[in-house]
């Protein structure tokens, strides 16, 4: 089972309609999707920028936003099946589905480490393969990547989340960056014709 995290900022991008009819055509049954909150995210950033309140709300309103997104997605391509608990994973795949997952369940009461910007939706992905034993976690971007920095090189420059490189330390399964052009190496990936070098 592949876990494939697709950049909030790929929600504007007509490359998305590839992603998704891919990871449904070739995916079923074998991927979940977690998107990022995109622009909806953004929103929250900014509208916490002006207002000064506290991360936790701003953390429940960051996992609105990636819902709003799953909805976007699960919109453009009906194909996908809308998990609203990581427990409804494992019986979509078993169906052949492509899951995508709401994670609605995140919103929290008190704040934790995971209340905070440092830990975005790069690291709640990583979480769910984390929890659904993955053998694999793609993260799908639109900035360059570089294949000779380090993953907590990237998280210096913006790449993934600060927290994303400490956390992944103890992953069991590869941890692979595409760009969103690499539509094509997905496909191989997924297809069992190409390996990618996983950090």
């Amino acid at each position: 089972m592949w876990v494939v995290k697709i950049g909030g900022s790929l929600c504007a991008d007509p490359v998305l309609l590839q992603w998704l009819d891919l990871l449904t055509q070739i995916g079923g049954g074998r991927v979940t999707i977690v998107c990022g909150g995109g622009s909806f995210a953004d929103e929250v950033r900014r509208v916490q920028a002006h207002w000064q309140f506290d991360d936790l709300a701003a953390h429940n309103m960051a996992v609105l936003a990636m819902a709003q997104t799953a909805y976007q997605l699960h919109a453009l391509n009906p194909a996908l099946q809308l998990a609203t608990r990581r427990t409804d994973i494992p019986d979509l795949l078993h169906q052949g589905k492509t899951a995508l997952w709401l994670p609605l369940e995140l919103r929290r009461d008190q704040p934790d480490a995971r209340t905070g910007w440092d830990a975005t939706s790069d690291t709640i992905a990583l979480d769910l393969a984390k929890h659904l034993n993955a053998e694999q976690l793609v993260m799908v971007k639109s900035c360059a990547i570089d294949p000779a920095l380090t993953l907590a090189e990237l998280g210096d420059t913006g790449v993934v989340d600060p927290q994303f490189a400490e956390l992944s330390d103890d992953a069991a399964f590869p941890i692979t960056l595409l760009h969103k052009s690499q539509v094509t190496t997905m496909r191989a990936l997924l297809l069992g014709e190409a390996n990618y070098a996983a950090r």
